[in-house]
């Protein structure tokens, strides 16, 4: 017989081949999947970034608070506040490869926090695919010449006219939407009270978009990411075009300098807008950055990919209010009045001033074919991040059941909240919408990145996190770390706390122009963020109930990783996870629940004879 020595090498060489045939090349699980390359992983990332908001809000923001002026307070807030977040939550992904639920294994009293998310990512995509049906609607209806919404025609009300409010084009004003006479005509209702039949060929542009999200999301990731090669990069070729069509008009001049140009005032800096600005175009807090993320590689550059897209989403925002005030600018030459007098914000900006200033170019219909295609490609990329939000936590949460029934789940989702989403396209749509962006997009993804922050570096540890990425990137310098200790300790938790306080001691009910909510919808707002945030406490309380031992001991065992957190592969563990149940050196404590990390091993016992 061979020497014994020689036995326990067979078996070892056994548990290498066993933990290696979950990895593909280049460091990859196959068992759980990863990017086919980092081309799309980072498409994707840029596309969930770069959404509506660069478009329509930054712009407008820029102009409202001192205009060039407004970039110091912006790109200082994206300093200490947007790329130390989005560092950490695609690090947390990127480590662990699971999404925003089960990370928290990390951390079980807070993974409250990660349902918080994904309750989030669903309220969220109801309303957002609205508005991708609000940019086909408008794609379908400049297929004509002339643009429907370019003057009052015979078939248009009353409450038409030439002014750049209330104009005929406009689908957020009295004139809900205006079409020809072989259309529907729809106004839009008095109020939320006023609820109103469905619109049904809104309510099929609606079905149009999630057929679109179903059918790109329908293998997940290996799906998603062949689709953004296209729908991450359009935007910039249109803005691009637009930007150039916009140079070569009268008034373009002064649409830049009412943007960010000569009439910069200091006087008129806001950073609370420069802040918020940036939580919310690099959409943090809502599950897509971990989502994302955790289809990596484990030894990806996560640092060089957070920096890279968050710069990216900045400076598209800055070049697309070059695009949008320079036509903008003839808008107001024509009209003979100031930018300040055209130019709106939000949903005002998109589907109001912007497409009546296209409708004043020759050859209108192919500027406003151009623009609502770019805004659809920009929402729908959006829109793919975060209903993989979803899938994900599915997926993680029951993966042996679900792993082989994407398509099914990416399906079942889009019907789902294709349904929820009906309410949104009645006359009363618009006052849904806004409500829903208002409150579920606000303090709940505020609160809950506050949390993140709490929790990962005040109670699981910042130094055991920064060796977690370590592991991932290799050993970087002290004074590397020196200035993301600094952000994640004490700079971002308390920029986040500050808005909070800002937002709460000046919060004001909602409105729709001058259109005031009822209170039975501001109170409708305040139960959407109790139910986003009420599963933090019932979770966290769950956890204690089900942790075994006196309540110090429970309240030990939640407030410690679970036995076998780390690295989703063996071969990635290191020494530090070597044993399941050991971090770095201390025990953590196993909860009675089912550990997706551990993998099977046998004992290196010797052969038999």
């Amino acid at each position: 017989r061979q020497p014994q020595n020689e036995e326990i090498q067979v078996i070892d060489d056994h548990e290498k081949q066993k933990s290696s045939s979950h990895v593909g090349s280049n460091d990859g699980s196959m068992d759980r999947g990863n990017w086919t390359n980092k081309t799309e992983y980072m498409l994707s990332m840029i596309g969930y970034a770069v959404g509506l908001g660069n478009v329509w809000r930054f712009p407008y923001l820029a102009y409202k608070n001192g205009g060039g002026a407004f970039l110091i307070p912006y790109f200082i807030m994206l300093a200490v506040a947007g790329i130390p977040i989005f560092f950490m939550e695609s690090s947390l992904g990127q480590f662990c490869s699971q999404g925003p639920v089960n990370v928290w294994r990390i951390l079980p009293i807070f993974q409250g926090v990660g349902v918080a998310m994904v309750v989030v990512s669903t309220l969220v995509g109801i309303y957002y695919n609205v508005i991708i049906a609000y940019s086909l609607y408008y794609l379908f209806a400049s297929f004509q010449f002339p643009l429907p919404w370019s003057d009052c025609f015979d078939w248009s009300n009353t409450n038409c006219s030439l002014t750049p409010r209330g104009s005929c084009f406009t689908i957020m004003y009295r004139p809900f939407v205006f079409v020809p006479p072989s259309l529907v005509t729809l106004q839009r209702s008095s109020g939320l009270d006023e609820t109103g039949p469905v619109v049904w060929h809104l309510a099929l542009c609606l079905l149009l978009g999630w057929l679109l999200v179903a059918a790109a999301l329908y293998k997940g990731i290996q799906s998603s990411g062949k689709v953004v090669y296209f729908t991450a990069t359009f935007p910039y070729v249109v803005l691009l075009i637009l930007l150039i069509r916009g140079l070569t008009l009268e008034g373009a001049r002064d649409g830049i300098e009412f943007y960010i140009g000569s009439k910069s005032n200091l006087t008129k800096l806001v950073w609370r807008d420069a802040a918020t600005q940036i939580f919310y175009s690099l959409s943090l807090a809502g599950g897509g950055v971990t989502a994302l993320s955790s289809y990596n590689k484990f030894h990806n550059n996560v640092f060089k990919d957070a920096l890279t897209v968050c710069l990216t989403n900045c400076g598209t925002s800055l070049f697309a209010g070059f695009a949008i005030f320079s036509i903008l600018g003839h808008m107001a030459h024509v009209y003979g009045k100031p930018v300040s007098e055209v130019a709106q914000a939000g949903f005002g900006l998109a589907f109001i001033a912007y497409p009546d200033a296209l409708s004043k170019l020759p050859i209108s219909p192919l500027w406003s074919i151009l623009f609502f295609f770019m805004l659809l490609t920009l929402g729908l990329d959006s829109q793919f991040a975060g209903i993989e939000v979803l899938s994900t936590c599915l997926v993680d949460a029951f993966p042996e059941t679900l792993k082989s029934k994407r398509s099914i789940i990416s399906m079942g989702i889009c019907s789902i909240l294709f349904l929820l989403g009906l309410p949104c396209v009645t006359q009363a749509g618009i006052y849904w919408v806004t409500l829903m962006d208002q409150f579920c997009a606000g303090f709940v993804i505020l609160f809950v990145a506050l949390l993140e922050l709490v929790g990962i570096f005040y109670i699981y540890g910042g130094n055991r996190f920064i060796k977690d990425i370590e592991m991932m990137i290799g050993t970087r310098h002290s004074i590397f770390w020196l200035w993301w200790r600094a952000c994640w300790f004490f700079i971002s938790p308390a920029i986040i706390t500050m808005i909070l306080v800002w937002s709460w001691l000046t919060f004001r009910p909602p409105s729709y122009g001058t259109v005031q909510y009822p209170a039975w919808g501001v109170a409708l707002g305040w139960c959407m963020i109790t139910f986003c945030l009420i599963w933090i406490p019932l979770v966290a309380v769950w956890k204690i109930f089900h942790a075994q031992g006196n309540p110090w001991k429970r309240l030990c065992a939640v407030c410690s990783p679970v036995e076998g957190w780390g690295p989703y592969l063996d071969v990635h563990r290191g020494e530090r996870y070597a044993d399941g149940g050991q971090v770095d050196g201390k025990n953590s404590v196993q909860l009675p629940e089912h550990n997706h990390y551990q993998m099977s091993k046998q004992p290196n016992t010797p052969l038999t004879p």
